[in-house]
């Protein structure tokens, strides 16, 4: 297990990568941050420094989740909590995610994307369940190497128990968003989805009709089962519920 940590971290360490000085966390309201971004499900939050691999802002429920002082805690225990078996997936996504985005994305456009896979994590009563993972970066050094992220916690095990082994790349602010992309495979392996789909989905997960969105977003009805029908054909959905629970455990939601 040990071993398998020292990888992820040089993996972190690697070709410029991180930041090789200490970057300045500029105030920032954690709650409405958070808020707008966590699937629903018991979760807890922390700010990783790749600097030191220190951590800071750690939430309170990370007690509740596996057990740990939220004034002590440190990267390594929250590390130890993955699964054995998937201590390589984590590894292997971390390096995807570097790689989509510095050669698909670009390092520019770093901080205005959430990335997201999913990991069995140890509970405090010993048992594991499947947690779903979100990092942004929050800021960089000059050389566009990572700086402090926040890294955000949640259980989803009352969505699903099957890790689809891959991650996503929401855009914020507008971007676009990158799903389902294949760890260590060619950076063409995804899923799509424009600023107006998203803008869909999100609305659907509102329980607007068709007909409530065409209005709020000033377009046809027949325009928005349109987008609809690409929608559930991208993510490979039979119906709402599905889709919504799928982009749940995507992060999108």
């Amino acid at each position: 297990m040990e071993g398998e940590q020292n990888k992820l971290k040089q993996l972190w360490e690697t070709e410029n990568k991180t930041a090789i000085q200490g970057t300045l966390l500029p105030f920032i309201n954690f709650n409405e941050l958070i808020n707008s971004l966590i699937s629903i499900g018991p979760f807890y939050f922390y700010v990783v420094d790749f600097y030191d691999m220190s951590i800071s802002y750690v939430s309170p429920s990370i007690n509740d989740i596996h057990g740990f002082d939220p004034e002590t805690v440190t990267f390594d225990d929250i590390l130890n909590t993955i699964h054995p078996e998937d201590m390589s997936f984590v590894a292997s996504a971390e390096e995807t995610n570097l790689k989509f985005i510095y050669e698909v994305i670009g390092k520019e456009n770093i901080t205005s994307y959430k990335s997201n896979y999913s990991f069995r994590s140890k509970l405090k009563n010993g048992e594991y369940c499947l947690l779903n993972h979100q990092a942004i970066v929050l800021t960089t050094d000059d050389k566009g190497g990572f700086g402090k992220s926040l890294n955000i916690h949640t259980n989803i095990s009352h969505i699903t128990n099957i890790n689809n082994n891959t991650i996503s790349l929401i855009g914020l602010n507008g971007n676009p968003s990158y799903t389902d992309i294949k760890v260590l495979n060619s950076s063409n392996s995804y899923t799509f989805f424009s600023k107006r789909e998203i803008e869909i989905i999100k609305h659907l997960s509102e329980g607007n009709t068709s007909f409530q969105i065409a209005i709020k977003l000033n377009i046809s009805e027949n325009t928005v089962k349109t987008h609809r029908r690409n929608i559930n054909k991208k993510a490979n959905c039979k119906n709402t519920s599905q889709l919504l629970n799928i982009c749940t455990s995507k992060g999108i939601l």
